[in-house]
């Protein structure tokens, strides 16, 4: 019983170890990631967020009206606070994503989006289902899979035609 629970384990960590690795800045279209910036900027709303997961993991949700609307790891999309969103999680800081000049990237449609599967359950799976594709759902309209932060970045950056850079929210 305890072998599948230590292969997943083991999964997870080669997952995020890649994860990490493919977060060169040569060619990439990412300018700053979470952490790399301290100029800090408010979100606005339909901007995508995230926060860091015992150093390994990032989870994104999208800001919409001083909330985050998030997929949660038992499938509810649900709107919470930013303290909310931060708990039992190692990040203490949330980040939002923007341009390569620095201004959030709003987003009114996938805010509307997101507001609308508030309330509602996706059978979440961590590498076929999770909070990065929710996000790309919402700005997309497409069902695509997403498994890792550097995949939404990736799309993030063709669908927004620019560089990104991931800013921590100002007193949040």
């Amino acid at each position: 019983m305890a072998a599948p629970l230590i292969w997943l384990g083991a999964g997870l960590a080669a997952l995020a170890i890649a994860d990490k690795e493919r977060r060169s800045p040569k060619g990439s279209q990412v300018i700053h990631y979470p952490g790399e910036s301290v100029m800090q900027v408010s979100p606005t709303d339909g901007a995508v967020v995230c926060c860091g997961i015992y150093g390994v993991f990032d989870h994104t949700g999208i800001w919409v009206d001083g909330q985050i609307i998030e997929l949660k790891g038992n499938g509810l999309v649900r709107a919470v606070s930013p303290s909310r969103f931060l708990a039992n999680r190692s990040g203490e800081r949330i980040f939002v994503l923007c341009d390569a000049a620095g201004n959030a990237i709003e987003n009114q449609r996938a805010a509307s989006i997101a507001l609308s599967k508030v309330f509602t359950y996706s059978e979440y799976d961590v590498l076929k289902n999770n909070c990065h594709r929710f996000c790309w759902q919402c700005i997309s309209n497409e069902r695509e899979r997403v498994t890792a932060f550097t995949q939404l970045n990736q799309l993030l950056a063709t669908h927004y035609q620019t560089r990104l850079r991931w800013h921590p929210i100002g007193g949040a």
